[in-house]
């Protein structure tokens, strides 16, 4: 499983809880699409993460301070099980250079956050994939994704921390040349 998650915002730990907790120490791969805020939640991330030897993949987004963007790139790209990721926090981005990025990156999904707000959308040739933030939701609704690679792309839904599943979907590979 592929569990993705963005938009953290704290300060000395995680802020992981109940499913979306435990997708993260489920998951084969972790994908952050930023703004942990501090270091302390960064290096908390990676102990759950790679708790089980799971791959954890992270980019910085705008709330993060110098010591996390010291450590993460603002844009990742991640082949996992045949399905390309391209990651990024969002905030530099409108739909038209996402569509370009994932282009570019030949990616299957462009994954963000920085919106807080649970969706997929498909944007050009690409589609983007925003987990919402599990932690600090704003005025939408807390989530993550979890993601399980077919022969055919991905399936996919989008859990709230409770473990209620509020959207499933399925997402074809763009068939990268």
């Amino acid at each position: 499983m592929i569990t993705v998650v963005s938009d953290t915002h704290g300060t000395d730990g995680h802020r992981l809880e109940g499913r979306t907790l435990e997708a993260v120490r489920e998951a084969e791969l972790v994908i952050h699409a930023g703004d942990f805020t501090t270091a302390a939640v960064l290096d908390a991330f990676e102990t759950e993460a790679g708790a089980e030897c799971g791959e954890f993949v992270a980019v910085s987004g705008n709330n993060d301070g110098p010591a996390v963007r010291e450590r993460l790139p603002a844009r990742r790209t991640v082949e996992h099980d045949g399905v390309r990721f391209v990651v990024v926090h969002g905030h530099e981005h409108d739909d038209t250079s996402l569509s370009l990025l994932g282009r570019q990156e030949r990616a299957d999904v462009v994954v963000v956050g920085h919106s807080h707000e649970p969706g997929r959308r498909r944007v050009g040739a690409v589609t983007v994939l925003n987990p919402g933030s599990h932690a600090d939701p704003r005025w939408h609704r807390p989530g993550h994704a979890e993601l399980e690679p077919t022969g055919e792309g991905l399936t996919g839904q989008l859990v709230a921390p409770d473990g209620a599943v509020f959207d499933e979907f399925d997402l074809a590979a763009t068939g990268r040349e």
